[in-house]
């Protein structure tokens, strides 16, 4: 990972204190995603932290899919997750499902039973909910709290065995109604789910909570610490109460961080999930949305989203981060690294009437100024060229140094040209304009006469390729309001599609290879829709920002 490192932090600083005192011999820490969707920038910063620490303690990180919920679980998820953790940077040192320790789960919670700490359920859903009590007032015990464990180890038996629907039965830790902690108010650690899990087929129809399978979890992977974010801290005595209760050897150490919130940016894989199934983006990894794979597909850089996440750091307080600091990240990353090249988003033509018929001259280039090493590339130079049509008007504001008529300007790495004429269709719509070149004024050979304000790109209209340019901007509106559908925020000009043209080298281009465009920014090559007769560009990233540090 090269100099990137945690600076000092609660969590660094518990670690180093665990590990001096002796309380663990080494730091082994998980990062637990639910395959229930695709990783978001918010998991990077998670990934970031488990594996990051791990690596400065000379430690271990498990990647382990909690896969107790079948209904919204899948394959691919887990798939893309792995693929994800990897571009990120990481390789775990071992891969766990949560349902490859059903059994011993179960197990325990037969041990819970016999210890007189779990009792089967009779009451529905909403029952239970009512019987829970409020903040402010305790709850009820259930009738069936007072069952003899002869009687509670049969139905759970029978639960395992798929003698009940769903929801007829559920499981439940047995340790306190009157608990401040509405979730020590013994919460419910089964339930019945007759459904096709991803991993274990129909082994099983009775499937672990969260709350009661990620503790054991932890403790049958001997981890040490268990980071997780902030609303799981009203969890951890229940944490604390199975790791106890169900007498494992290990004993791993909640501590919750804030999680990442930014700016603009829809943060919940059930909301991302909504945009996917409503088609209003182009799948997980439209490079709209906030995931991982939307960001690399936008050209986003693992370099880039390691070193905002460390600069972001770790708090216990949640706060909004402004999403122009990633970019600003991003920005930095690839300014060192990618080349520099001319691309036309909206064309329109110019002839140059005093240049040779059929000649074309190779004017030179370098590929990044920043980066001599990086090398020279050949650009092509004829008669009729594109320009941005912005960098044109026919009656010009005063102070607009571009092109007009009767002004001159300079065409990058090329010469002086001075607009002469305006062509016009029938209805008035400008299709081209005529200029004049002064061959006397080629870029490089030192020419020190008249002065131009304006310096505008282009393209060799002969030999230019043609390529289509995606514009972003962001999906969502304004900032979310908690009483509204956030779809009702969603930005219907999040996305702008332009067809222009690029320099002739860039038919070598590679999905995934990125560029600075003179003067738009930069764009990666998009590697879904990109295929050798259709180039696609993404736009990832201005080139300047007022953000400052």
């Amino acid at each position: 990972m090269g100099n990137e490192n945690h600076s000092s932090n609660f969590i660094k600083s518990i670690m180093t204190e665990d590990l001096e005192r002796g309380q663990y011999d080494e730091v082994i820490t998980r990062f637990p995603p639910e395959p229930n969707g695709y990783l978001h920038i918010g998991h990077a910063k998670s990934v970031v932290l488990n594996f990051g620490l791990a690596d400065e303690f000379k430690g271990k990180t498990n990647l382990r899919f909690d896969d107790t919920n079948p209904l919204k679980e899948d394959r691919e998820f887990v798939d893309a997750i792995k693929e994800d953790v990897k571009w990120l940077g990481y390789d775990w040192d071992g891969l766990f499902f949560a349902s490859d320790y059903f059994d011993e789960m179960y197990e325990r919670a037969v041990l819970l039973i016999k210890k007189g700490l779990a009792y089967v359920e009779d009451l529905s859903v909403d029952e239970i909910r009512e019987y829970r009590g409020t903040l402010i007032e305790p709850g009820k015990e259930s009738p069936s709290r007072s069952r003899s464990v002869e009687e509670n180890l049969t139905l759970f038996e029978k639960m395992k065995n798929g003698e009940f629907k769903d929801g007829e039965k559920v499981l439940r830790a047995k340790i306190d109604m009157a608990s401040p902690n509405i979730n020590m108010r013994d919460p419910v650690i089964y339930r019945i789910s007759h459904t096709t899990h991803h991993h274990t087929g129909n082994k099983w129809c009775i499937y672990p909570m969260y709350a009661f399978a990620h503790p054991l979890e932890d403790a049958i992977e001997g981890v040490s610490h268990s980071i997780c974010t902030t609303e799981f801290e009203d969890q951890r005595p229940l944490y604390n109460w199975v790791v106890e209760n169900c007498e494992v050897e290990a004993n791993p150490k909640q501590i919750e961080f804030a999680r990442l919130n930014l700016t603009q940016t829809v943060m919940s894989k059930r909301k991302l999930k909504q945009l996917v199934d409503n088609d209003i983006v182009d799948g997980w990894d439209d490079p709209r949305m906030p995931t991982i794979s939307g960001l690399r597909r936008r050209g986003y850089t693992p370099e880039a989203i390691r070193t905002f996440c460390y600069e972001v750091g770790v708090s216990k307080g949640n706060s909004v981060v402004d999403k122009q600091m990633l970019e600003h990240f991003v920005r930095e990353d690839l300014k060192l690294k990618a080349p520099r090249t001319m691309a036309i988003l909206k064309p329109l033509k110019v002839v140059i009437t005093n240049y040779p018929e059929g000649q074309t001259e190779m004017l030179e280039a370098e590929n990044n100024p920043e980066k001599p090493e990086m090398g020279k590339r050949e650009i092509p130079f004829s008669r009729e060229i594109y320009i941005e049509q912005e960098d044109f008007m026919e009656n010009p504001p005063k102070k607009y140094f571009r092109l007009f008529p009767g002004n001159e300007v300079r065409l990058k790495h090329a010469y002086f040209i001075k607009c002469e004429d305006v062509i016009k269709d029938e209805e008035g719509h400008i299709i081209e304009i005529h200029c004049t070149y002064d061959p006397e004024t080629k870029s490089g050979t030192g020419f020190t006469g008249r002065k131009v304000k304006g310096t505008i790109h282009w393209v060799d209209a002969s030999q230019a390729k043609p390529a289509e340019f995606r514009l972003y901007e962001p999906l969502i509106q304004e900032e979310e309001d908690e009483e509204k559908d956030f779809l009702e925020n969603i930005n219907p000009q999040s996305l702008e599609v332009l067809k222009g043209y690029v320099e002739p080298n860039m038919e070598k281009a590679q999905p995934q290879d990125k560029y600075q465009f003179f003067r738009h920014g930069y764009f990666n090559v998009d590697p879904k829709d990109t295929n050798r007769e259709h180039l696609v560009f993404n736009h990832i990233v201005s080139l300047k920002s007022s953000f400052k540090l």
